[in-house]
Order: C-alpha cells, then sequence, then structure tokens
C-alpha cells in the first residue's frame, strides 16, 4: 500500500483528497491556506483532516529514510537476504523496523560480543539447534578451549551469552512481548525510603499496583514526575508465561538435546538481563508518549477556547495586577487599549492601607469613566476581587452613573509580556512593573490580540505543562495560535507583530517588516499595496492576504475573507445581484438572499466558472463580511458583588466560566474566593466543556477548612440567586 492510500485508509477518505492534499503541501502551501482557499481541491477537508495528513506523511516520510538507512547498512556487512529486504520494505512502524535492524545494528561490547570474540559461536549454534548427540555438555564444549577459553565451563558461560541476545534481538519475540506487556503487564509504584513529600502530593501512589492497560494519562504523568524526584519506586513487570511464550514458541528447548539445560539457562537469562527491562523501558516509554500526547491535546484544546474568548469591545478598561508586599499594581485603558493612568494601591497584608485604595481606585474610575475592572487571577486576586467587589456596593446610588462589573482573568504570561522586547516597545515609558496591568486589561478588549504576544507555553492552561516533550508542546500550541489568527484575520494597520507573525505565510521577519512600513509610510489602503513591503513575494501574498483585513480601505472587498484571487468572482455576483461593490451591507442581505432563492448556487457557480464551496463563501462573506467568528461564542460572566464560602448552601444554582479543563475534571469560577470543581463523573455524556465555557452548575459540596467546592451539573436553566447578609 502506497503513502497516499494508508492515509485514505487510516484517515477515512479517498485517495484522491490526500493526493491532492500532499501536492498542495509539497508546493508550500500553509494549511490554513488550503482548508479556507483550496476547497474544491481537497474536497472540502477541514485544517484538522489536513494537518492529520501532513503529520502522516511526514512519519511515513521519516520512516521510509530510516528504512533505507537500514537496508544500507545490513547491505554493508553483507547480510541483506531477499527475506530481510522484504521483512524491512513491509514494517509499517519505526519500532518494528527497528526490532529487525537490531541483530544487525552496531552495538557497543557486550558479553555476547566478547564471547565471539574467543570462537564461541559455533557452541551457541549447538545450543540454539538443540542438537541431539550421546556426548556431555561438557564433552560438547571440550573443542572450543583455546588460550581464551580456560575450561569447559566458560565456553558453555560464553556460549549462554551468545544465545540470550539471538533471543533478545529476535524481532518476532520483541514485538510479541511487548504487545503481551502493554495488555497484561503490571506498573506498581511504591514510597522510597529517602521519599521527602511532606504535603503527601503523591499519597495515592505510595502503594500502587495496576495493570498496564487501564493506566490513565493523569496518573503515569504524576508517577513519572514523582520518581524523577526520587519518591516513588517504579517498575513494570510482565507475566512469566507471556514472555516465555513468546521465546519458547521460537527457542523450544529440546528434552532428547544434552544441551536442553543450556537453553534453559540462557532464556532466562536473557529474559531477566536483556529482553523484559528493554520490554520495561519500551512500556514505560509508549505508556509516556501516549500521557504526554493526550496532556498536549488536553493544552491545546484549552489554550483554543481561552483565544477564542470573545473581546469586549466599548469598555475603559481598569487592569489590576494583584500582590500583597508589593502592592496591586492598577492601570487604565481606553477603549482601543491605549494607557490612560496607571497606579501602585497597598490594599493588603502588610500595609492594609484599605480605605486608601478605595479612593484611589473611585478616583480613577470617576476621573475615566472606567466600566469594566479586569482583576488578574494570581496571588492575592481573591481578595482584591473582593476589595472591588466591596467598591462596586459602595459606589451603587452615589453620583456614579456608569454601570460597573469585574471579571477575574487569566494572568498566566503577563509577567513574561512585561518584560518582553515587544512590551518594551508598546510601553517604552512604563514601568515593567505595571505592563502586566496593562495586558490584563487588554486581555477583556481582545484575548488573542494580548495573549499571542506570549509564548503559548507561559499560558499556563492544563496540568503538568513541564513535565511533557517541550518540543512537541510547543509544535501543538503554536499551531493552535496560528489556526485561531487564520480563523478570526487580522487587522494588517492595527495589529502587533506578534500577531501577524502567526498569519498564513507571514513569519515573524515579514510580520515586523509589514509593521515597518505601515509606521513609515501610513496605513496599507488596500491589499494591492501590501505587494511593496521588502520580501513580499507572489507566493506570500497569496499565503497571507486572504487573512488580512484592511477596513475603509479603497475596496470593500479588502475588510472581508474574500481572497483576492476571488474578487472577480465577488464583483460578478454582484452584478447579478444588482449591487455595487460599495453598496451597504443591509443592501447586499437582501439582494444576495433574493438572489439565492431564485437563482441555486450550483447553476451559479457553473455559470461563473467558479468551484462551488468557493462560492458559498463569497455569499457568505459578501453578506456578512470579516465576520468574527468569536462573537457567536457566549462573553464572559461580570459581576458586581463577590461571594464568600459561607454563603453556598447545598443545591444552590449558580452561573459559572470554566477555568480549566483536566483529565479528571473542571475547575469552575463562580464567584467564591476558590474554583469549584465539576468532576468528570458529573458531566453528562456527549459534554465536553471548555475554557471560557459559562455553565449553570450546582452546589454539592462545600468543604469550608480545606477550600473545597464540589460542583454538579444543573441540568435545568440557572435562576439568579441573591445573597441576603446579615446586617
Amino acid at each position: 500500500m502506497n503513502h497516499i492510500e494508508n492515509i485514505a485508509a487510516k484517515l477515512t477518505i479517498t485517495p484522491g483528497q490526500v493526493a491532492a492534499t500532499v501536492d498542495l503541501l509539497d508546493a508550500e502551501n500553509t494549511v490554513p491556506f488550503i482548508a479556507r482557499y483550496r476547497k474544491e481541491a481537497t474536497g472540502g477537508l477541514d485544517e484538522e483532516q489536513i494537518r492529520q495528513i501532513e503529520e502522516n506523511l511526514k512519519a511515513l516520510r521519516t520512516l521510509d529514510e530510516r528504512r533505507q538507512t537500514v537496508i544500507k547498512t545490513i547491505q554493508e556487512q553483507g547480510a541483506l537476504t531477499p527475506e530481510l529486504h522484504a521483512a524491512i520494505q513491509e514494517a509499517e512502524t519505526s519500532t518494528g523496523l527497528e526490532d529487525i535492524y537490531r541483530p544487525y545494528k552496531p552495538k557497543r561490547k557486550t558479553r555476547a560480543s566478547v564471547a565471539k570474540e574467543k570462537g564461541l559461536q559455533g557452541l551457541a549454534d549447538m545450543i540454539l539447534a538443540q542438537i541431539v548427540s550421546q556426548e556431555t555438555p561438557a564433552e560438547l564444549a571440550a573443542p572450543f578451549i583455546n588460550s581464551q577459553v580456560s575450561s569447559d565451563e566458560e565456553a558453555l558461560s560464553g556460549a549462554r551469552d551468545i544465545v540470550a541476545e539471538v533471543i533478545s534481538d529476535n524481532a518476532e519475540i520483541r514485538q510479541e512481548t511487548r504487545q503481551k506487556a502493554l495488555q497484561w503487564g503490571q506498573q506498581r509504584a511504591q514510597k522510597t525510603e529517602e521519599a521527602d513529600d511532606p504535603r503527601k502530593v503523591y499519597e495515592t501512589y505510595y502503594d500502587f499496583d495496576l495493570r498496564v492497560d487501564r493506566l490513565q494519562p493523569h496518573q503515569i504523568l504524576a508517577i513519572n514526575r514523582a520518581e524523577r524526584e526520587k519518591i516513588l519506586r517504579v517498575d513494570v513487570s510482565v507475566p512469566e508465561r507471556e514472555w516465555r511464550g513468546a521465546v519458547e514458541s521460537r527457542f523450544r528447548p529440546d528434552r532428547r538435546s544434552p544441551l536442553k539445560t543450556q537453553m534453559d539457562q540462557a532464556i532466562e537469562d536473557s529474559a531477566q538481563r536483556l529482553l523484559l527491562p528493554a520490554i520495561e523501558r519500551d512500556v514505560r516509554r509508549s505508556l509516556t508518549e501516549i500521557a504526554e500526547e493526550h496532556a498536549i491535546e488536553v493544552f491545546a484544546a484549552n489554550l483554543r477556547n481561552l483565544l477564542n474568548q470573545p473581546p469586549l469591545s466599548g469598555h475603559t478598561i481598569m487592569g489590576i495586577d494583584p500582590g500583597y508586599r508589593t502592592g496591586c499594581k492598577v492601570a487604565v485603558i481606553n477603549i482601543i487599549g491605549k494607557p490612560l493612568a496607571t497606579e501602585t494601591i497597598y490594599p493588603h497584608e502588610p500595609q492594609k492601607q484599605i480605605e486608601k485604595a478605595k479612593r484611589t481606585l473611585s478616583s480613577l474610575i470617576e476621573q475615566h469613566h472606567v466600566t469594566l475592572i479586569a482583576i488578574g487571577n494570581g496571588t492575592a486576586s481573591r481578595e482584591t476581587e473582593g476589595l472591588v467587589a466591596e467598591l462596586i456596593q459602595e459606589l451603587l446610588g452615589t453620583l456614579h452613573a456608569t454601570p460597573l462589573h469585574y471579571l477575574i482573568v487569566n494572568e498566566a504570561g503577563a509577567s513574561v509580556y512585561s518584560a518582553s522586547k515587544l512590551a518594551r516597545a508598546e510601553l517604552p515609558e512604563m514601568d515593567v512593573s505595571m505592563r502586566g496591568a496593562v495586558s490584563i486589561a487588554r486581555r477583556v478588549q481582545d484575548p488573542l490580540a494580548e495573549l499571542v504576544k506570549i509564548d503559548p507555553q507561559s499560558i499556563g492552561v492544563g496540568m503538568y505543562q513541564h513535565d511533557v516533550d517541550q518540543k512537541a508542546l510547543a509544535k501543538a500550541l503554536g499551531i493552535v495560535v496560528e489556526s485561531v489568527v487564520n480563523q478570526v484575520g487580522v487587522d494588517v494597520n492595527t495589529a502587533s507583530p506578534a500577531l501577524l507573525s502567526y498569519v498564513s505565510g507571514i513569519g515573524p521577519i515579514m510580520a515586523m517588516r509589514i509593521v515597518e512600513h505601515r509606521d513609515t509610510h501610513g496605513p496599507f489602503p488596500n491589499r494591492q499595496a501590501l505587494k511593496e513591503v521588502p520580501g513580499m513575494g507572489p507566493k506570500t501574498f497569496e499565503q497571507a492576504a486572504g487573512f488580512l483585513r484592511i477596513r475603509g480601505g479603497d475596496n470593500p472587498l479588502d475588510a472581508s475573507a474574500i481572497h483576492p484571487e476571488s474578487y472577480p468572482v465577488a464583483e460578478a455576483v454582484l452584478r447579478r445581484a444588482g449591487l455595487g461593490v460599495g453598496a451597504t451591507l443591509e443592501e447586499r442581505a437582501s439582494a444576495l438572499n433574493g438572489l439565492r432563492s431564485t437563482l441555486p448556487l450550483e447553476q451559479l457557480a457553473a455559470e461563473l466558472g467558479a468551484g462551488l464551496p468557493t462560492l458559498e463563501d463569497v455569499v457568505e462573506q459578501l453578506i456578512r463580511p470579516g465576520r468574527d467568528p468569536r462573537e457567536d461564542l457566549p462573553k464572559p460572566i461580570l459581576r458586581s458583588d463577590v461571594l464568600e464560602m459561607e454563603d453556598l448552601v447545598i443545591g444552590m444554582r449558580l452561573k459559572g466560566a470554566v477555568r480549566n479543563v483536566v483529565d479528571f475534571g473542571v475547575f469552575i469560577d463562580i464567584g467564591v474566593k476558590q474554583d469549584g470543581l465539576l468532576h468528570r463523573s458529573q458531566i453528562p455524556r456527549g459534554e465536553n466543556p471548555g475554557v471560557g465555557d459559562v455553565l449553570d452548575v450546582i452546589i454539592r459540596k462545600v468543604e469550608t477548612d480545606r477550600g473545597r467546592i464540589s460542583l454538579g451539573w444543573a441540568r435545568t436553566s440557572c435562576q439568579s440567586v441573591q445573597i441576603v447578609r446579615d446586617p
């Protein structure tokens, strides 16, 4: 089966779709570009399917390269037989290929290689053949005594070493034993004598024993971390019947042979010294890869949801970066994100200047007409939330006429941004400690535009972030950012270099050139003007143009996701609808909906010589140009008061915002100091809450002394809850 058919079968799509996609990828087209603008060629494959094709193709081509290296190496040894060549060509995985190659792979000095140097291969062959003879083992070994081998026992011992290695290197034995280990192996973990785990973080695993195929990803990663910290001792065992069956089906001791005992000893030695330790390493590596892949998928899903949070435009926002000793940093930004004022307040320990802090905040709110307060969710977050909620209640009924709310914002990476080169360029006159507050406020106005300024790995959403393969994590998170940026689109006249760098075909260097050109020559009047940027060749323009928006420019189509190559189609559609390019959105919607009702798009596509998927996208964009997909998602919860754990009652229904999604459940902000946990057992089948989702939940259990809140899924609409406190 060739690569095209292999991938098609694996992904359940047609070979034609795979072949077309491979051609486009090989022609250096980006995944977002192919998914959006080459639907006719791919048969409408989405971005995820195209990336799967890309990953599978890369893996298969890498395997091919390794296959050729293996063949060449074995050929140079003069050991390549037609059967071996066929087996190498048929190997479908890198593990299977390496199993075949293992006996021929150059090794460092081993007990077997030393025995071979002493001339004991012939005796080992007798043991492997289980020859039937009237001679004793000592008599069979006698001819192999030489200047390097002083006795028959030494000869037999060396021969057993060779046999043990032959058994261990056998590809079929390794594959079968590995498969059995992954199915029936037991992973055990025990607390070490020198363990230092004062908080008993890993207490669950102090005496842990579970079958390998029942291990959960979070258990694997937790055990791995505890082992690295020398808190646990870990091993994987394979039932003897499983490994012995795999070995003896291929190297069976013969009771008639005087060398049966030698074979028995060699099998036991091979298993305990070579085969099982190698299989244990393989199994644990496989488990870790699966767990890490799962963890990275969770990170990626959480990051995608975080980046897709709807912007809250039109607000003058106060951002607060909470802290204790060094105070809370406060920054006010206007509706386009420009800083208006900064202050530092000290409402918490050790200063406890509560009233002074309130006066400062109140003054900033009144002076700049603040309508929304964004509080970072780090140290002193909940204490600051209490202060803000109290202030809002005090301002109610005063001359403060503007409605005022607050929300908690994920501040992960704010300090990284504050000290970055980009932050210094954007806020050169501002103290580094204040930049975090500005970032927190801007994350509310446009989460995507602000969060792309930070290394995705610094945005902590998930668990065991530092335990997974960092290169794989960075790649996965980078793909998520690229995907979201291109789905949303970028205003080329306002975007930061960080945001532009994720646009299809651009990258960091071209992003800087675009910004430098914009700063020097002013805003781009149209998409064609992008070609004046140094280095913006035809290929780069083709890949990027459709994702770059120019609002209020020379051509209204430049504000849409319609690619310039499809402008003739768009203009023809408008003419058929009796409209010009400058028609209002209301005129477009009315006329185009009328056109669709009287003329099937399939017929119109044929008349215009356009593909149906492209025409459908063009018509949609003409009706709703540059639509931001984030607009369809639920807005964050805005609060004006804060609950205490003492206010919570079993059965109370509340609305909450998902803060983090992990293997065992979902952490939800319900407006209390401690996030509540919606355990996975409480989530209905088919429901997959994501970061930023707003859920109706019910209080199941409150452990005030432990700071724990257990939540349930509210199956009916959540009613607003009014908390009445004693005067």
